[in-house]
């Protein structure tokens, strides 16, 4: 299957977690929804997936996960209120939110299986062509274009590409390890692939992080793949198959990534990522950051 650059349109975000690391916050609010400055982190990985050019976007959800689906609805009572204030530009936030919903579709997981199966769930929406896959929890800076990066990749060899990044060899057991070959300055080719290793049995330092672009060959692998570590259907495990395998949609790329990434799925990176991009904030940044500087000398040392 030949692709025309540009022509990946569609994403898959799996939100249907519990979010356990942060209970009892994610009691009655995803942890997609929980805000990084003052938008929900899910709504940067949306703006990430259509920026790229992945316009139809599919949330695989699961129970307690409906205030995912307000959030990307319209809400003209809001709206309406914050207009009649003069409160324009926060009006102009609600409203952006609703446009990036128009072309936001979901469906329930069901069972908690895995990420695989989660993917597996997108198969009916997502059909015969290549695909964008965001985990909702792990976000890109908006100014390193990992994903339009992917895309072209996938767009120049086929197959399919995983976004991987260099890890201290004792944090390997917090993610899946790649072992690959160099093929250029940031690409490698991937030709083996383990679910959080042990430190010492790790194939590298280059762990998968949460974007991928996969070809739809993977589906068959996932019916195919027994549940794994865990219990759960893993995305690597199918992923090693198409590695190893021949024909069309064969092969896996690996980008090796090294600019900014946030795990807003663990508590310590999440303060990390609301306190760096708090930062940037266009119109809190700077009080922000003089505030920054005059509270850490006055603690001192912790």
């Amino acid at each position: 299957m030949t692709q025309r650059a540009g022509s990946i349109r569609k994403a898959v975000i799996p939100v249907a977690g519990l979010g356990t690391r942060f209970v009892p916050a994610t009691k009655a609010v995803p942890k997609e929804l929980l805000p990084v400055v003052d938008r929900p982190a899910i709504e940067y990985i949306v703006e990430e997936a259509v920026r790229a050019g992945c316009t139809d976007v599919l949330m695989v959800t699961g129970r307690g996960k409906g205030a995912i689906e307000d959030h990307f609805d319209q809400a003209p009572e809001l709206q309406g209120a914050l207009e009649a204030k003069g409160d324009d530009q926060r009006a102009g936030r609600v409203g952006r939110s609703s446009e990036l919903g128009r072309d936001v579709h979901f469906v329930r997981q069901g069972e908690a299986l895995g990420l695989g199966h989660a993917v597996l769930r997108g198969r009916a929406h997502v059909g015969d062509e290549p695909f964008a896959v965001l985990l909702g929890d792990d976000m890109i800076d908006e100014e390193d274009r990992l994903l339009e990066r992917m895309l072209q990749v996938q767009t120049e060899r086929g197959g399919s590409v995983v976004a991987l990044m260099e890890v201290p060899p004792e944090h390997a057991d917090r993610y899946g390890c790649a072992e690959a070959t160099p093929l250029g300055e940031d690409l490698v080719q991937v030709t083996g692939l383990v679910e959080k290793p042990a430190p010492e049995e790790a194939p590298s330092n280059l762990a998968v992080i949460g974007r991928y672009v996969l070809h739809p060959r993977i589906f068959e692998e996932l019916e195919r793949t027994q549940p794994g570590k865990g219990g759960e259907i893993q995305l690597t495990d199918a992923m090693l198959a198409l590695a190893n395998a021949d024909g069309d949609g064969a092969g896996v790329t690996g980008v090796v990534f090294r600019g900014r990434r946030y795990d807003t799925g663990d508590r310590l990176e999440y303060l990390k990522a609301v306190v760096q991009l708090g930062e940037r904030h266009p119109e809190l940044g700077e009080d922000f950051r003089a505030w920054l500087q005059d509270r850490v000398p006055a603690r001192g040392p912790a």
